[in-house]
């Protein structure tokens, strides 16, 4: 699906070729798009360091990151002829959290859903009546993550983590684990493009960078009391939406 929709933004840049000049990005103009839009995390990790009791890091365990496709969902307000500010909104991204470098045969630890919303000021190159409109635009993103989960993987390797810690305890069996994600705050980019079909309709391809960055915690409860092991995630993700477009 990724190929898909790099082959629909190399498409959109074709179409120049083609017009029908009905279309208009002038001031006081809605623009609706919607179409599937693909999450790929480009994710760096730290590695896992057990912080209750104080073991340290566990050197080679970091996490990744599946990538996730969801509806999605863009309006623009156009304040002048040629700047609009637009808000990017999906449904519920879906992931998987599994197990990556030294302990990369473990598999999936969790998952967890997360919503993007992104607010982005853009900027419109061409005349307002085009019919081939491309932009590009800077924002602010805000991530919420919610019903994160843990696999009984993740569970049973607790206490492995802790046996190979900077400061190693053996022994350690977890019973249960839960697994929690912070809120993220950052920077966006957005290049994209209108395409119009006739005076409302249009097709339009776009895709985003997002700054997202989370710390990960795992907490445990063992026959050893209550672990708790933390993990700094950059996810830093590229999304990818093709779709139609209606002005309102």
């Amino acid at each position: 699906m990724a190929n898909t929709l790099r082959n629909a933004l190399i498409l959109g840049a074709t179409l120049s070729a083609i017009s029908s000049a009905t279309w208009a990005h002038q001031s006081g103009t809605v623009i609706g798009r919607a179409g599937p839009v693909l999450v790929e995390p480009q994710e760096e990790s730290s590695n896992v360091r057990i912080t209750n009791p104080a073991l340290g890091e566990v050197s080679g365990a970091k996490v990744g990151v599946d990538p996730n496709a969801q509806l999605g969902l863009t309006a623009t307000y156009m304040f002048t002829d040629h700047i609009g500010l637009g808000l990017l909104a999906a449904t519920p991204f879906e992931h998987d959290i599994y197990a990556t470098d030294a302990i990369a045969g473990v598999g999936k630890l969790g998952s967890t859903k997360h919503l993007p919303p992104t607010l982005s000021v853009e900027f419109y190159l061409n005349d307002p009546d085009s019919d081939i409109q491309p932009y590009f635009g800077v924002g602010l993103n805000y991530t919420i993550f919610f019903s994160e989960k843990t696999t009984d993987t993740l569970t049973g390797a607790v206490g492995v983590l802790a046996s190979i810690a900077d400061t190693p305890v053996a022994g350690v069996e977890a019973t249960s684990s839960k697994l929690e994600l912070d809120d993220s705050i950052g920077a966006s980019l957005t290049f994209g493009i209108d395409y119009a079909i006739n005076e409302n309709w249009g097709i339009n391809a776009a895709m985003w960078w997002i700054d997202i960055e989370t710390e990960a915690t795992i907490t445990a409860e063992t026959n050893a009391g209550t672990v708790t092991a933390k993990a700094d995630v950059e996810i830093d993700p590229f999304a990818y939406m093709v779709g139609v477009s209606y002005r309102f």
